[in-house]
């Protein structure tokens, strides 16, 4: 197997494609994270989930600022971050590309009354701890209230793509 030629990234506006291709070479879960607003579900899509630490129990994820769903997560006191399985591909992409993909979709509410959804691989709601702007994304930190856990194999993300992972 041969390697792939390198590129080497120089900042600057003519760069931003490489440097995106770049980052999409880390393969990471998919998410999906709602919460509540006036209209109801608020949901967006996100592969920038981690965890942060276990005492006490801190997650993060990092929504765009120029989003249009932006402001209303960064106002939200609590939201739910749900760890996407592999058949869920179209889930993610239908709320990816609108907003109100999940109204109509029966979800029911958590005890701080944000929409969830009934089947994930993990979930965790939170109540917001720290919100950071980071450049042209925000680094939003969620104290974990409560988490839930199912078996399946995980989908994830890969250099623009969304696939099932098959576990052996």
């Amino acid at each position: 197997m041969t390697a792939a030629t390198p590129h080497d990234f120089i900042p600057g506006p003519q760069n931003t494609r490489m440097l995106r291709d770049a980052f999409g070479r880390f393969a990471t879960g998919v998410t999906l994270v709602t919460a509540a607003h006036e209209d109801g579900c608020m949901a967006i899509t996100a592969n920038s989930f981690s965890s942060i630490s276990m005492d006490p129990p801190l997650v993060m994820w990092s929504p765009a600022r120029a989003s249009s769903r932006y402001a209303g997560f960064a106002a939200a006191r609590h939201f739910v971050i749900h760890v996407l399985a592999a058949d869920q591909a179209d889930l993610a992409w239908a709320v990816a590309r609108n907003r109100d993909a999940l109204d109509g979709a029966g979800l029911a509410l958590n005890d701080q009354g944000v929409p969830v959804l009934e089947r994930c691989l993990a979930r965790f709601d939170c109540a917001q701890f720290a919100l950071h702007e980071a450049g042209d994304h925000a680094i939003i930190l969620g104290r974990v209230l409560n988490a839930r856990i199912a078996e399946g194999a995980p989908l994830a993300f890969y250099g623009g793509r969304i696939a099932g992972i098959a576990l052996d």
